[in-house]
């Protein structure tokens, strides 16, 4: 096992190009994301038609959904540090797009509880101190969640909902990325975390048969270890800030 990774050798490291997003980044922009997000949400709840179902209360609704998962990735802290890392160092995860299913269950017509089923690949690059330095690559995530949802009524068929719960992220491969190879890093990982999940989003009806258009948005805040090994040594920890936006849009079916 190579344990080449010195003091000196990361402040060495020649600088990187922007690496393509291999988790999937589609090359839109966050702030365009969220206030279209918005927008549709807005029109979907006040400006569509829609016909009444039958109480849900007892029924499961089935979600297919595309999802931007949109995380940030920043270094809150540096645990420890073998190598001399940048004092400016910092840190992004890249953008993904996925599918995402999630399962939920009425209690009454109000009241629901829903958990969310996905796989969500990501890449950490450095953005100062060795900006464009890929440091991980290939972090696979399972950010299994469940959460109690309230429904607002509001007298008609098309029903926002708010919703909070718990999650627990659950990552299943992660690898060093090309820079931290470069430095004489030969493993790599990132800590389970549990954390917390807010969310928000409207169901509008398509027909009285059970399928809706859904439109939902959550965000997570969680934070995980990174840590760097050469041979068997760790020689770098840190704290990231992962706390992302899932935004995601498809089909319900309730039977």
């Amino acid at each position: 096992m190579r344990c080449g990774w010195s003091r000196g050798s990361l402040l060495s490291t020649p600088q990187y190009g922007e690496n393509a997003a291999r988790g999937g980044g589609c090359g839109v922009e966050r702030k365009t994301m969220r206030p279209a997000f918005v927008s549709l949400a807005v029109l979907a709840a006040f400006g569509i038609a829609a016909p009444a179902q039958a109480d849900p209360a007892g029924r499961v609704q089935v979600k297919a959904f595309a999802t931007a998962v949109l995380p940030d990735g920043q270094i809150k802290d540096v645990k420890s540090d073998a190598v001399g890392l940048p004092a400016d160092l910092q840190t992004r995860a890249n953008d993904n797009y996925v599918p995402t299913l999630a399962v939920e269950y009425f209690f009454t017509s109000d009241f629901s509880v829903e958990t969310i089923c996905c796989l969500t690949q990501h890449d950490v690059d450095a953005t100062s101190g060795m900006a464009g330095a890929e440091l991980a690559a290939d972090a696979k995530l399972i950010p299994a969640t469940v959460q109690l949802k309230y429904h607002f009524g509001f007298g008609g068929a098309v029903k926002p909902y708010v919703g909070a719960g718990a999650t627990y992220f659950l990552f299943i491969d992660d690898e060093p990325g090309t820079a931290a190879i470069a430095a004489g890093a030969d493993d790599f990982s990132l800590d389970d975390s549990l954390g917390v999940a807010l969310q928000a989003g409207v169901d509008v009806p398509l027909n009285s048969a059970g399928l809706a258009l859904s439109l939902d948005a959550k965000r997570y805040f969680v934070s995980t270890d990174a840590n760097w090994y050469a041979g068997a040594t760790k020689v770098i920890e840190t704290r990231h800030r992962l706390d992302p936006w899932l935004l995601s849009a498809g089909l319900a079916y309730r039977f």
